[in-house]
């Protein structure tokens, strides 16, 4: 019965979205998605690239996950690791998943973010 991942959602403290914007549309190049005016009252903002969509919600008692993430498929993830780190945004590469280079860091707010790119066909 499914047939694809629509969104991933991530929670954010309130009064972020800034942070949120700068980062994800300047650093990491995704395009804001406008919310459903029903939807915008609520805080917090939408994000895509390739098929990728996140969904950024605001939450009141915000603390970011220690170990769930989004695992972000990319092409040149060296070129993504040196934007990142240009910008002060840590890097942490791991290299225990056979066929792929990944690497994590976080979002301004804490949130994990994983990036990921196959090194076999």
């Amino acid at each position: 019965m499914i047939v694809g991942l629509d969104h991933v959602q991530l929670a954010a403290p309130p009064g972020s979205e800034p942070r949120l914007r700068a980062f994800y549309t300047g650093v990491l190049g995704m395009t804001e998605l406008a919310k459903p005016p029903v939807l915008a009252g609520r805080g917090g903002c939408w994000f895509s690239a390739g098929g990728a969509v996140l969904h950024l919600g605001i939450e009141e008692e915000f603390r970011p996950a220690r170990k769930a993430h989004p695992g972000l498929r990319v092409d040149r993830i060296h070129d993504l690791a040196a934007t990142l780190k240009e910008h002060g945004v840590p890097v942490v590469w791991d290299y225990d998943l056979p066929g792929h280079l990944r690497f994590h860091t976080e979002d301004p707010v804490g949130n994990r973010l994983e990036f990921l790119e196959p090194t076999t066909v």
